[in-house]
């Protein structure tokens, strides 16, 4: 029986091949059985038929596969969630560092997704099975606040929102190294690593414009704690912007931070989940337009790590 499996595409996939961005949302088919169905002319992009594998996928398009199989579908698990705000048509979440925000290849349980599923139990759908509800999402191992669809309409009109860059999320990090400047911008444009095809890359594959603002918060003498404001919505953006600036941040070994670091003059593990936290969201309600903001506190680890160098850091 052909079914009919329709996505939402979220900021940081904008840029990415379109069979790539189907392989992930669609994990039990191969990326040679999706551009098969892309040459036999089963997936559209915004209505259209897509013209081949290769193009580009741009935030906020509506993607439909016409698909002659049964994809396994997230379920409900009872497991910890922390939620924020709660309406009829949306809730705000708080995720923890650790969790995956959805399934996908390899990934069949404990994801926010599962949570929310036993949560609330009805999702908006426009983000297809494996992603009911989610607008945006975190990196598994970077903790705070995501917006979840509870509607198809409210999913729409977020969407919507995170396209015309009218949500306004701003980022704790602490990342290595002295950052001189007070205040300052990150321009470098975002692309796929054409190496470590898991990883992004300033200036990479298919790389598309980003801009990330920042103000220093505070600096010690080996690290610095920024809040980052990321204005585009490409994959790993702030992490590699600062990677790409030389300040790494702490605890993310993908992009080249140190995996020992010097704390109170004696070498030990770096923290065991990247120091990214998002603390703030400001968006407009998407049924009444009610301007709304909420702001989650740093984590118990990261509040810790830092009272730590605050005095040893030398």
């Amino acid at each position: 029986m052909t079914v009919t499996r329709e996505f939402v595409a979220p900021a940081e996939s904008a840029g990415e091949r379109l069979d790539v961005f189907l392989a992930r949302q669609m994990p039990d088919w191969s990326r040679s059985q999706i551009q098969r169905l892309i040459r036999q002319g089963l997936v559209t992009v915004d209505a259209a038929p897509a013209r081949k594998a290769g193009e580009v996928v741009e935030q906020g398009a509506h993607i439909e596969v016409q698909a002659e199989r049964q994809e396994m579908r997230a379920t409900p698990e009872d497991l910890p969630l922390d939620v924020v705000y709660e309406d009829a048509n949306l809730l705000v979440v708080n995720k923890a560092a650790g969790m995956v925000v959805h399934v996908g290849a390899g990934v069949k349980s404990g994801t926010l997704v599962n949570a929310l599923l036993h949560h609330v139990r009805t999702l908006s759908g426009a983000g297809g099975e494996f992603r009911p509800g989610i607008v945006h999402r975190l990196d598994k191992m970077t903790s705070g606040l995501v917006i979840v669809a509870k509607t198809d309409a409210a999913h729409r009109r977020l969407s919507q929102q995170f396209k015309s860059r009218e949500v306004h999320k701003t980022y704790v990090a602490l990342v290595h190294g002295r950052v001189e400047s007070q205040s300052g911008q990150m321009t470098q444009p975002v692309g796929r690593d054409p190496v470590r095809r898991t990883r992004m890359k300033a200036g990479g594959i298919a790389a598309r414009d980003a801009l990330t603002r920042y103000r220093v918060v505070r600096r010690f003498p080996h690290f610095t704690l920024v809040e980052a404001e990321p204005q585009t919505g490409r994959t790993h953006q702030i992490r590699v912007h600062w990677a790409s600036a030389g300040h790494p941040v702490v605890g993310d070994l993908t992009y080249g931070a140190p995996a020992k670091l010097r704390v109170g003059g004696r070498e030990e593990a770096t923290l065991p989940r990247t120091f990214l936290h998002a603390a703030k969201l400001a968006f407009a309600h998407p049924l009444t337009g009610e301007a709304l903001t909420f702001v989650a506190p740093l984590p118990a680890e990261l509040a810790e790590f830092l009272q730590r160098i605050e005095g040893y850091d030398h």
